[in-house]
């Protein structure tokens, strides 16, 4: 409840609530989730210490990967009528799993890390998926322009002969130069 009412009052939009047992045991090879009923009354607890009900509480559960597909739809019914906003589930997902839970529940979805067949936005928007993870495929891209200009610097590349660099037009509107040159103007002007 703490949290919640640290995070609302820092002005978080959207938050997550989730029955993994956590802090992992050292060496578990596999996520651990505890009791349903423990899982409800976390659900509870951050709804009971929400005030600004514009703030989003969303259930999680990796359930339906770690215990299989049935706790899974029961724990994510269960969050559901503890009144969370939204059900974020973890782990991955088979379409007749997703087809199985979208028949069970009725909140929007949000599915962590699709694939396969699962990455029809027609077909997760009908299921009621409305944020679906992608992984974390931008951030390795990220990573490895950073590493490959930076390297290409060491070994002598030119900053003009570098290629794959944004525009000047990209980092203008990215950066959002035009508000700062306008707060500038009017703050400092």
């Amino acid at each position: 409840m703490r949290t919640v009412q640290e995070l609302e009052t820092a002005g978080v939009a959207a938050l997550m609530i989730e029955d993994t047992l956590l802090p992992r045991t050292f060496g578990e090879k596999k996520p651990t989730v505890i009791s349903l009923e423990e899982g409800v009354g976390k659900m509870k607890a951050a709804l009971a210490a929400r005030e600004d009900k514009a703030l989003t509480i969303i259930g999680r559960t990796s359930s339906p990967s770690i215990t299989g597909l049935a706790d899974g739809i029961r724990r994510l019914k269960a969050y559901e009528a503890a009144g969370v906003d939204a059900l974020f589930i973890a782990g991955g997902l088979t379409r007749s799993d997703l087809d199985a839970i979208a028949a069970e529940v009725k909140i929007p979805l949000m599915l962590g890390g699709i694939s396969g067949d699962l990455q029809d936005k027609d077909y997760l928007a009908s299921r009621g998926v409305r944020v679906a993870l992608q992984g974390h495929q931008p951030f390795s891209a990220a990573v490895k322009a950073i590493y490959d200009t930076l390297k290409a610097l060491r070994e002598g590349t030119k900053p003009s002969a570098l290629t794959g660099i944004a525009s000047s037009e990209t980092m203008a509107r990215l950066t959002r130069e035009g508000d700062y040159k306008s707060w500038t103007e009017k703050f400092l002007g």
